[in-house]
């Protein structure tokens, strides 16, 4: 398998970022990490060894970028319009300086976005506010409301960041529209570690419906858990169904 380690400074977070590519060639798809996780985590979860028959056959290429949840959501020291803004500011640096590096390198205007847990949370707000960039999304067990971070606390940014909020209120009809173009995986199950997330996707799931937004909300057996070696066999099941559509 290709394996590239790349390493730029951004302008918007002041600081250097890390990322690495899996494959050589495919659909693109951005990768969040878990909660505090590293741009390494997919490989240390041996993640890429259930992926690789997709990245050999040309099929898809991963770039697996760094998380600062550290900073936003969960960072208590700071007050919540601050982390909504330090949260701006990783978005920005996604949309300005990473999605410009994947589409100058596979030469793809499209990308699918994936991660498990918080990591989905990024997954699906980032494609859920940017569906013209984003066109696929695999969340798996993931974040679909920010008040585990910030409690009953409610303003405009939660809105915008917060995607069960963000389709509740969505009205853009252009918006609405590239959205319901584009094909939507949500995949929880419904074993130990899941009971959040069951009802985010259940509420989810009513705004969609609600929007005429097409989506999958898929809930696996009550013996599937929120871990690792649930998502090993859930990513390569969507992919190869996303694969053949």
């Amino acid at each position: 398998m290709n394996v590239e380690y790349h390493k730029f400074y951004s302008n918007f977070l002041s600081q250097d970022m890390e990322l690495k590519v899996y494959g050589h060639s495919g659909k693109p798809v951005l990768v969040f990490p878990c909660h505090g996780g590293r741009f390494y985590e997919w490989e240390d979860f041996k993640m890429f060894d259930v992926l690789y028959p997709f990245t050999e056959n040309g099929q898809y290429i991963f770039f697996t970028v760094d998380s600062i949840d550290g900073e936003p959501w969960s960072n208590e020291n700071y007050d919540i319009p601050y982390r909504a803004y330090k949260h701006q500011l990783y978005e920005n640096y996604l949309i300005n300086e990473v999605v410009p590096f994947i589409k100058n390198k596979t030469q793809k205007n499209k990308i699918l976005a994936t991660g498990m847990s918080m990591g989905g949370y990024h997954a699906s707000s980032i494609a859920l506010r940017y569906p013209e960039i984003f066109d696929q999304l695999i969340c798996l067990s993931g974040v679909l409301k920010l008040n585990i971070y910030i409690g009953d606390y409610y303003d405009e940014n939660v809105e915008k960041f917060s995607p069960i909020h963000f389709v509740r209120t969505l009205i853009n009809d252009e918006h609405l529209n590239k959205l319901r173009q584009n094909r939507l995986i949500f995949c929880t199950g419904q074993g130990q570690w899941e009971e959040e997330t069951i009802e985010d996707y259940k509420e989810i799931n009513f705004y969609l419906f609600e929007k005429r937004i097409p989506a999958w909300i898929d809930f696996w057996g009550f013996d599937v858990s929120h871990d690792w070696p649930w998502w090993k066999i859930q990513l390569p099941y969507y992919l190869n169904i996303l694969l053949n559509l």
